[in-house]
């Protein structure tokens, strides 16, 4: 058995076409159990299209998935039996209760008729939704009905749950509140998360490993610990005037005849110093830039962060948007 077919979910090489662009570009996985594993990257990077391949969703154009040792393709209504999913397209009934929502839930997974009601309650007390549970789902917040979603997803015990961007668009509360519900299952019942992602600080606070994917590719891995040790500098980011290409450029080139120089790089108005001791490197930093002919705005002085890693990975810092688009019935984009 591969590496991928015996983690509680693998990959081999798997990819996703769509007529205008391959959304997903040879991906290979392969998430141990009781994992919480974090899927990080843009819109538009491959993260949605891979959760939905993995999940039965949608069929992948090449390559292999697989969950619990289970082929996504071949078994795939094994593998729904298996697993927990909350999408970011919820898709709740307004009309319906919270109880009633969850309840219908553990009748469609086949949860035994005389212990569906306290597996509500149970699940009701996890998401502290109890005081709302006979309210129509209509009534409840944004950050409630990800909570509920998330209840759902988990009516019927399910070993192995795939969340896709649980958090997008709550307030810090509700999402703080859905980490903590995340952190809670996977410690005390050891349930491995599959977590997708556009929050650095959602992938560093839950996940015991995390992929960056861009364009489709998984372009860095590692514990968060680990991702930010391959940066082994500390970041000095020099904020300047943008408009003088000229004084940047005889800037960078004197930046790179420094001692402890791990990579310059600029990025809109900053320049970015990867450096080791950076408390001390920072003077002559900003006296080699100022020398330069450059008026300096802002110095800041960081250990590398996820930001950092994603930066090194992709080129770019990764910006956040908080009210993406769920995919459409027609072609989905490639996210």
């Amino acid at each position: 058995m591969t590496a991928a077919r015996d983690a509680a979910i693998g990959a081999e090489g798997l990819v996703r076409d769509f007529p205008a662009v391959r959304a997903v570009d040879g991906i290979d996985l392969a998430v141990e159990r009781g994992q919480v594993f974090g899927f990080l990257g843009a819109n538009g990077s491959g993260k949605t299209t891979t959760i939905r391949m993995l999940t039965t969703l949608l069929r992948p154009t090449a390559g292999r998935g697989y969950v619990d040792g289970l082929d996504v393709q071949r078994e795939a209504s094994e593998v729904r039996r298996r697993i927990g999913v909350a999408l970011q397209e919820a898709g709740l009934d307004d009309l319906q209760t919270g109880r009633e929502l969850l309840a219908l839930q553990g009748r469609l997974h086949g949860v035994r008729r005389g212990e569906i009601a306290a597996r509500v309650d149970e699940l009701l007390a996890i998401v502290d939704l109890e005081d709302a549970a006979d309210r129509r789902i209509g009534t409840y917040s944004g950050g409630m009905q990800r909570r509920l979603d998330l209840a759902s997803a988990l009516v019927h015990r399910p070993g192995i749950v795939f969340l896709d961007e649980p958090t997008t668009g709550l307030d810090p509360i509700s999402r703080d509140a859905v980490w903590r519900y995340v952190e809670q299952l996977n410690r005390d019942e050891g349930v491995t998360f599959f977590l997708t992602t556009q929050y650095l600080e959602e992938a560093d606070r839950l996940a015991d490993e995390v992929a960056i994917i861009d364009a489709g590719r998984i372009v860095a891995q590692g514990s968060p610990a680990d991702l930010k040790a391959t940066i082994g500098a500390d970041v000095v980011t020099i904020h300047v005037d943008a408009d003088d290409g000229a004084g940047i450029a005889r800037a960078l080139l004197r930046i790179e005849e420094l001692d402890g120089l791990e990579e310059v790089r600029t990025l809109d108005d900053a320049i970015v110093v990867y450096i080791t001791d950076g408390s001390r490197a920072i003077a002559r930093l900003v006296t080699v830039v100022q020398e330069s002919g450059l008026d300096v705005r802002e110095v800041t002085l960081a250990q590398p962060t996820l930001d950092d890693v994603f930066l090194r990975a992709t080129g770019r810092h990764l910006e956040v948007d908080a009210e993406a688009p769920s995919p459409g019935a027609g072609e989905e984009e490639a996210r």
